[in-house]
Formats: C-alpha cells, sequence, structure tokens
C-alpha cells in the first residue's frame, strides 16, 4: 500500500500526483495513483509491462490529460496536457524513444527553440558553441558541440537529453527504461551522472524492470500493478523478491512450474555438427518432453547451433535427425517439413513483422495450410489462430491488433503460439524471455513446460541462469562454438551448478584440469 509521507515532506515536494485515473478505450490504465516526489532523490517506477508506467511519466510531465486527479509541481498546479507549462514549472522527461534530432549538431540541439542570437537578430553561434561546452563539462562529456547528433552513440546522445533539460532549469528529470537501447559500457556513465544530479538536489523517477538499475539508482521504489500503486518504500527496507512479488502479485516461488519426466523416444539427434570453420563437432540428442539447456557467455556458439540445426545457417559437416528422418542442411523449409520450429532471439528482427497484425503474425509459418487454390480461408485462420492464442493467455484487443502494440511477453506469445497451428516435434528456444517482463516470464514458462509435457523435444538457450537451473533436464554448456560440458539434472540442483557453469563456459574448468594433470606429471 501507498506510505504516508511526513507533513515535511509534502511540503518540500518537487512533484506530487493526486488521485490519477486514466483509460484508453474503456480499459482502465491508471486507478487514482498518488505519489510524491522529493528534491534529491531517486525513485524508481517498477511494474509490468502494461502496469501504467509510461501513461503516469507523461502525465506527470504534461504530455497526457488525465480523467481525473491533479499534478503539482513544486506547490504550483500545473494544466493538465500543457508540456510547454510542465517545461517552465521544471518538469522534463528523457523519452525510451529519444527527441534528438540527430541531423542537427549537439549545440543546436541543447539550444533548440531557445537560440541564442545577437543584437540585430542574427544567430550567434560561437555564444551557443562556447555555452555548449560549459553545459557538457559538468557531465563529463568532452565532444565537439559542432557534431551531428546523430553521429554519437545512444547512450551519449541520452545523456546530452539530460543536458538539455537541466540547462532549463528542470528540477524534475523523468526518465523513461533509460538503459534499454544504451550500450553496456555506457551505462555507468548514466548512473554517474544521475548520482550527480541528485546531489544537485533534482528530483528524478525512472522507470524500469532490471533489478540491477533499481539497486544501482535507487532511493525509494514504487510499483505499480494493474494500474493500481502497490508499493512505495524506501530501498534499503526492499529486497529483490519483495519488489517482483509486488510487480506480479503473488510468491516468486511459483515463477518456474514442475518440470515433466522425459519419454524414452528420442526426438532430435544431432552427430558431429560442425557450426564454424575449425571448431570442434557438436552431438547430442534430445528425447520427446526433454527440456535442453543451452548455456554459455555471449558469442559461445547458442544461437549459431539452433541456426544451423533450424537450417537457416548452413553447416560445413554433420547430421540433423528428427526420429529417424535426416533433415537436409541448410534448408529452413526441409525443417519445418520435419516439424523443426525455432522462436529466435531476435522478437522484433526476425522473429515477428511488427506492423502487421496478430492474425497475419500468426499465420506466417503455415500459410500454406489456411489456403485454397490460392484464397486465403479467413475463418479457417481465424478459429486455428484464436484457439490457439486463447490456450496462449495472449492479453489483446482481438487478433486484428497490431504486433506493436502488444507488450513484449504478448509478442512472445504470439511468436511461440503459430507454430503450434500444425504439429511440432522439435521446439528451439533461443532467449525466449527476453525483453519480456517478469510476469509473462512465469506465462511463456508454464507454456514450455506444457509443450513439453506434450511429447515435444525442447532445446532453450538462455543467459538467465534461473531459467536454464529451473527449466533444463540437462544442460550442454558451450564455448567458442563446441560443447564444454553437460551437466545433469541432479547436477543442476546443486548449490555449486552456477559456479561450475561459469567455469566451464569461461574455460576456466578446462584450465583446471589441465593445470591437474600437469601437476601429476
Amino acid at each position: 500500500m501507498h506510505t504516508k509521507h511526513s507533513t515535511e515532506a509534502v511540503s518540500t515536494a518537487m512533484l506530487e500526483c493526486h488521485g490519477i485515473r486514466m483509460s484508453f478505450g474503456g480499459i482502465p490504465v491508471l486507478k487514482g495513483v498518488s505519489l510524491v516526489l522529493e528534491p534529491g532523490t531517486v525513485t524508481a517506477l517498477a511494474g509490468e509491462n502494461g502496469a501504467g508506467k509510461s501513461t503516469l511519466m507523461k502525465i506527470a510531465s504534461g504530455q497526457y490529460k488525465p480523467d481525473e486527479g491533479t499534478v503539482e509541481v513544486r506547490g504550483e498546479h500545473l494544466h493538465a496536457g500543457d508540456i510547454q507549462a510542465a517545461h517552465r514549472l521544471g518538469v522534463a522527461i528523457v523519452p525510451q524513444e529519444l527527441a534528438s534530432i540527430p541531423e542537427m549538431t549537439v549545440y543546436e540541439n541543447l539550444f533548440v527553440g531557445r537560440e541564442l542570437r545577437s543584437p540585430v537578430g542574427l544567430l550567434n553561434r560561437g555564444a551557443m558553441i562556447r555555452q555548449a561546452r560549459e553545459y557538457l563539462k559538468p557531465f563529463g562529456l568532452e565532444i565537439d558541440p559542432t557534431v551531428r547528433m546523430g553521429s554519437l552513440p545512444v547512450g551519449i546522445r541520452q545523456i546530452i537529453e539530460i543536458v538539455k533539460a537541466t540547462s532549463r532549469g528542470a528540477k524534475v528529470l523523468l526518465l523513461d527504461e533509460p538503459t534499454s537501447a544504451i550500450a553496456e559500457q555506457e551505462v555507468g556513465r548514466l548512473y554517474s551522472v544521475v548520482r550527480s544530479l541528485r546531489d544537485q538536489g533534482v528530483a528524478m523517477l525512472f522507470t524500469t524492470h532490471k533489478m540491477e538499475e533499481i539497486r544501482a539508482m535507487a532511493d525509494r521504489v514504487i510499483v505499480l500493478r494493474d494500474g493500481n500503486l502497490v508499493e512505495d518504500k524506501p530501498l534499503q527496507q526492499l529486497s529483490d523478491d519483495d519488489i517482483v512479488e509486488a510487480m506480479i502479485g503473488r510468491e516468486l516461488e511459483d515463477m518456474f512450474p514442475e518440470i515433466g519426466t522425459p519419454q524414452d523416444e528420442v526426438a532430435l539427434t544431432v552427430e558431429d555438427l560442425v557450426i564454424g570453420d575449425g571448431t570442434a563437432p557438436v552431438s547430442f540428442s534430445v528425447r520427446r518432453g526433454e527440456i535442453l539447456g543451452l548455456a554459455g557467455l555471449v558469442g559461445a556458439g547458442r544461437t549459431e547451433l539452433m541456426e544451423s540445426i533450424f537450417g537457416m545457417r548452413r553447416a560445413p559437416a554433420g547430421s540433423v535427425a528428427v526420429g529417424n528422418r535426416k533433415v537436409a542442411l541448410g534448408n529452413p523449409a526441409a525443417a519445418i517439413a520435419a516439424k523443426i520450429a525455432l522462436v529466435p532471439e531476435d522478437r522484433k528482427g526476425a522473429g515477428a513483422v511488427l506492423s502487421m497484425s496478430v492474425l497475419d503474425n500468426a499465420s506466417l509459418p503455415r500459410i500454406k495450410s489456411f489456403t485454397n487454390a490460392g484464397w486465403i480461408n479467413n475463418r479457417k485462420r481465424s478459429g486455428s489462430i484464436g484457439d490457439i492464442m486463447k490456450s496462449m493467455n495472449l492479453k489483446s484487443r482481438g487478433l486484428g491488433q497490431t504486433m506493436e502494440t502488444l507488450s513484449g511477453g504478448n509478442q512472445q506469445k504470439v511468436v511461440f503460439g503459430r507454430w503450434l497451428t500444425g504439429p511440432v516435434d522439435v521446439l528451439l528456444l533461443d532467449e525466449p524471455t527476453r525483453g519480456v517482463d517478469v510476469g509473462a516470464r512465469s506465462e511463456i514458462y508454464r507454456i514450455i513446460v506444457d509443450l513439453a509435457r506434450q511429447g515435444m523435444a525442447v532445446v532453450m538457450a538462455s543467459s538467465d541462469m534461473p531459467e536454464i537451473l529451473s527449466l533444463s533436464h540437462r544442460a550442454l554448456v558451450m564455448r567458442g562454438l563446441g560443447v564444454a560440458g553437460e551437466l545433469s539434472k541432479a547436477e543442476l540442483l546443486e548449490p555449486s551448478a552456477q559456479d561450475k557453469i561459469f567455469r566451464l563456459a569461461s574455460g576456466l574448468e578446462a584450465s583446471t584440469k589441465k593445470d591437474i594433470e600437469n601437476n601429476d606429471n
């Protein structure tokens, strides 16, 4: 429940939201949310996709007018839906999709709409360039203000957007998924900027569903669930499990369903498959009902292995068989005919056409089964796909809704479900929950386990260690486009499993064995 703030805290508040309610198309998105941002604090706004985080941000920044409720900035009422008024009061938002103008220079972006001019009205570019350098200096950005914005890394452009906001006097800064598009090496710079602004008394609110970001930046945590504010506490009073359970509304132990027992029949056999020039061949088999995990570091070869099995990547040597039937290598059509399905890592780039509807996306792999003499049988298609999406518990407005308007978890359900309109014996999953919030993950885990129970052989590559440890019957650890080791279910349940996987993935286990052998000699 919402924590009551002291009278003193409220009187010094930088921004207050009172009883915010908002609906879209008759569907409630925010249900009476109230919050307070205090000077010199960083507040994490956590919640699943669709919980109402971005909508609340847009209301607080003057972009949206709520159905009910008010926003006050330093005690002054913010006229709803007036973004310019929000700017004047010192509220700025840095959206997930950056609003910078790539074709313009850094200094032009910093001064857009408030250009410095000479006494006769001409643009004073020299003054703007000099002032831009002064603005950038405290943020550790030693870049030329005359370079084109689009030539800079996304992380630098994001910080320049923050510089622009603070140079205009922003005292309330709203950051929507601030690390979603920036490289890992740039995240530390962002953390430093946030801490510096906090020390200057700026109140910040940022959305995220990454626990490491919350721990690195936040003083307080607010959790939204289904449009309601369900938690508001100082970070030190909350464990990671507390935050996740507030987000999903149930105990964390319920996240992973119990896996079934594999059958004796072998569904997939991979023999001496070479997935890279000069690399060791890969051999393994997977039984019906078995979930084989693929662990390893980035670049270890998990994606390459999946793509080779599915035929997207031509393997120089080796064989793949489903049951007793060999599958032609380098031929996705042959793999599909052999009842192999692939859910790729890059859902948005390779797994779905975001501008198309749920119905059209779900039809893609098996469109021939819904056509007759070149005509699509829409009744048959809608009936079959509708039943599948219902079984997947897809949350959508209907099969006509475009993919780009679905949450990441629901997009993934469509990419899963589209294969189930026909028979599948082998299901290849490459990072099945990447970009999916914690609540939707549990539903995807249930889907994976249910499909295995139905007799599918599942090969699942994942960088999420709990997924490997909890969902796999066995796990192969990959390194250098080959298999570095294998762990049984019993070994995966041991406390040392994670350490052993890391050692195999990084080559430490192999080095240790060689050292022991050398010492014995």
